[in-house]
């Protein structure tokens, strides 16, 4: 049975307790956790198990395994107590939502432009494209449409469209449904404010970078 992801039910719960299920040398699975792995481009949470502190989380299928330090004393069958670095969690959910807007207006409103990477942490959120001239001359209608959505604090559902492969997606009425399986927040007003940079990293691709203010 693969673990229970909690940060999906309550991403905002920042502690809980969990059982181990494994132990093989430093690496421990657990029954439930509310520590994200890196997926997506979406950066892994920060964080303790039983008071030691999580080096790398790393998906397996549909588990997670985590890496602790080699002194750790943990024990399969043993009741820990699992806690995150909220406030680099709530930075990259804002992030991650910010983006997740900013990728959906790019599709909404011009003409099939191609991704071709991403990256959230709890600094910035960055999109990159194959983009023909300044991918900048598309921020003010970005910027404006965004800025739009989040003062009008819309609702954000996130849920499963196939609980079996644990597929999720976000929607926001008369805006948008997209699959993802990142941590979200509840109401697009939590962002706040957005600001919007260009790099331009060669070869025919840009990227924006997306900042809180």
């Amino acid at each position: 049975m693969s673990v229970k992801k909690l940060f999906w039910n309550d991403p905002y719960l920042s502690k809980t307790t969990a059982i181990v299920t494994k132990v093989d040398g430093q690496m421990v699975t657990l029954n439930q956790t509310i520590i994200y792995a890196f997926s997506g481009g979406q950066q892994s949470d920060s964080g303790k198990i039983g008071n030691y502190e999580v080096i790398d989380a790393k998906k397996d299928g549909l588990d997670i395994i985590y890496t602790l330090p080699e002194n750790h004393e943990l024990q399969k069958g043993q009741e820990v107590v699992i806690e995150i670095d909220w406030e680099k969690r709530y930075q990259i959910m804002k992030l991650h939502f910010a983006a997740e807007i900013i990728l959906e207006l790019m599709y909404q409103n011009y003409n099939e432009p191609e991704k071709i990477g991403a990256n959230i942490t709890s600094d910035k959120a960055r999109i990159d494209f194959y983009w023909d001239g300044k991918i900048s001359e598309t921020f003010p209608l970005l910027e404006k449409k965004a800025m739009e959505l989040i003062d009008a604090d819309l609702e954000i559902n996130s849920d499963y469209d196939d609980q079996e492969n644990q597929r999720r997606y976000w929607e926001i009425k008369g805006f948008g449904k997209v699959s993802c399986g990142g941590t979200h927040i509840k109401r697009t007003g939590e962002i706040k404010e957005i600001k919007l940079k260009r790099n331009n990293i060669g070869g025919g691709k840009e990227r924006i970078e997306i900042y809180l203010v």
